[in-house]
């Protein structure tokens, strides 16, 4: 029988040290407020977002023909209704969303394109085929066929509409959130009146961020925070009645501390360095907060070599736990697997507050075995949770969209950047595969059962150190005690043919007998003459027939 033809590997891109986070952000609230600080903060907010909303739309009429010009045209009839540093502030706001949307505008082609592609193959197999590995085969009915191609149509009649905007530069923005808007229509699913989904509605399409200035006092304008606290506003030109401290400023009788990174806040302000603040209020709960954020210096990133000397911890990712172990600078694995559960149903803090504590977890256990690096996949699913590659397995497209990458990313940079660990990203192909083909069984043992998904954190963590997953290869000729056998060494990571399937070897697998022992049998002479075996007359000892 023939052999089976093997899919070709794809290549494995080298593992990269991860950049940190490249700005910081602390909350605090603003308690103690009083009616007239809450009453001017909602006039200050309605009129600047009411500003915002109306330059946003001016940004998008111009489309691609935004220019310098245009811009500083929108600035300067802001200005006159707010000022120059409000003015600013939500342009940069503007731009920034503009530039967000357009960026999804682009994915949204892009996984557009890749359904349509994925139907088409499908629709062009016969129905009922079976699909080759990594690609899926035909539609199993009539019916469904017949269903694919209408939604096939309608794929690309959507990917000419949107196409057609990209190109005149027509783009789909919400102030206050799509989600939000989306809302008012279920309201009975969502739980709210139409006043109490009115009142949040307006808030979210308030405005009151200001950005900072670098040389100006205590870092910002706009919105001005001394490093004792006090918290105070530099209202816009048609409020400028409200104001009661000079030149137009409103002190808001509330204080603020930022218990989390506050000395680090502190020391900006006092040497006059740009922090940008919003101020915006929770509706749910009924409270109002202030955010200072910053840009943080980017520090040189050690190199690989300086990050493996210590070991790593390699870390697999899934849909409800992080299955982790610790692996020696030559990519044994020791101790004890780790497994650190998260629970990601419910609401959105819920869920990072769930993320943050796993990663917390696993950050201690990372400080007391001493690595100076965490090792974990660079993964990216937007191919693999499309509904027209894995229409039907509904249940594999929920647990890979489960897989929290996008959030897990950004919290283990930012955790990693403060607690003085580096992150290591490998390339994710063939890791839980290859993990389990070779390193499940060797250390599973009857106390310590071994996951496929611990497996694969020690193929992760030894991608990350610079070893072949495989443990094995096979040693000279001359070398091997057993002929030749199946005997082999650990793998260096400049041995070829290692990255690879294990190969298929006839034969039992014993020091005793040689692999090809069964084609040996084969050719050997038999013992028998015609199918009757020979004896030996016990009174003439002459052969005869048995």
């Amino acid at each position: 029988m023939a052999e089976a033809v093997r899919k070709p590997l794809r290549q494995i891109a080298r593992p990269f040290v991860a950049g940190g986070p490249s700005g910081v952000t602390i909350r605090d609230r603003l308690g103690g407020l009083t009616p007239e600080d809450v009453q001017v903060l909602r006039a200050v907010g309605a009129h600047l977002g009411r500003l915002a909303s109306a330059d946003l739309a001016r940004r998008c009429r111009d489309g691609l023909q935004h220019s310098t010009d245009t811009w500083a045209a929108r600035k300067r009839d802001l200005t006159a209704l707010s000022s120059s540093r409000w003015a600013g502030s939500i342009t940069s706001n503007t731009h920034d969303q503009w530039g967000l949307s357009r960026r999804a505008q682009h994915q949204y082609l892009v996984s557009l394109d890749a359904g349509i592609r994925m139907l088409r193959h499908r629709l062009s197999l016969p129905v009922g085929e079976k699909g080759s590995r990594g690609k899926p085969g035909g539609y199993r009915s009539k019916g469904e066929w017949f269903q694919k191609s209408r939604r096939l149509a309608i794929l690309e009649e959507r990917y000419e509409q949107v196409r057609a905007e990209r190109e005149a530069g027509r783009v789909s923005v919400v102030r206050g959130g799509r989600r939000l808007l989306n809302t008012r229509h279920h309201l009975d699913a969502a739980g709210k009146t139409a006043e109490q989904w009115r009142e949040e509605w307006e808030t979210k399409r308030w405005f009151l961020t200001a950005d900072g200035e670098s040389g100006k006092r205590f870092g910002n304008e706009t919105i001005r925070v001394t490093p004792d606290g006090e918290v105070s506003i530099r209202l816009p030109a048609p409020l400028a009645h409200l104001a009661n401290a000079r030149h137009g400023r409103y002190t808001l009788a509330a204080r603020v501390a930022f218990p989390h990174r506050g000395d680090e806040w502190r020391d900006r302000v006092t040497a006059n360095r740009a922090v940008a603040y919003r101020i915006h209020h929770d509706v749910t709960r009924g409270r109002w907060f202030l955010d200072a954020s910053w840009t943080r210096k980017t520090l040189p990133a050690l190199p690989l070599d300086a990050l493996r000397t210590g070991g790593v911890i390699g870390v697999d990712t899934n849909a409800d736990h992080l299955a982790a172990w610790l692996l020696d600078p030559h990519g044994n694995p020791t101790g004890q697997p780790r497994r650190f559960d998260y629970d990601l149903s419910g609401t959105a803090n819920h869920r990072d507050a769930q993320l943050r504590h796993a990663l917390t977890r696993l950050l201690h256990w990372a400080k007391a075995t001493g690595v100076r690096a965490i090792a974990v996949e660079d993964l990216d699913f937007t191919d693999s949770t499309t509904r027209e590659k894995h229409g039907r397995n509904k249940k594999f497209r929920q647990l890979v969209s489960g897989i929290p990458t996008g959030r897990l990313r950004a919290r283990l940079l930012s955790m990693c950047a403060e607690s003085g660990i580096s992150v290591i990203a490998v390339d994710p192909a063939y890791t839980s595969m290859w993990g389990a083909a070779h390193w499940q069984k060797p250390l599973t043992t009857t106390r310590r059962p071994v996951t496929r998904h611990h497996a694969a954190s020690v193929a992760i963590g030894r991608r990350s150190l610079g070893h072949r997953i495989r443990r094995r290869t096979a040693p000279p000729p001359h070398h091997q005690s057993d002929g030749m056998g199946h005997r082999t060494a650990q793998a260096r990571p400049g041995n070829r043919e290692s990255e690879e399937h294990r190969p298929r070897v006839p034969g039992p697998r014993t020091r005793f007998v040689p692999p090809d022992a069964a084609r040996a049998r084969s050719t050997r002479t038999p013992k028998t003459v015609r199918g009757v075996r020979l004896g030996m007359c016990n009174s003439c000892s002459v052969f005869r027939n048995g």
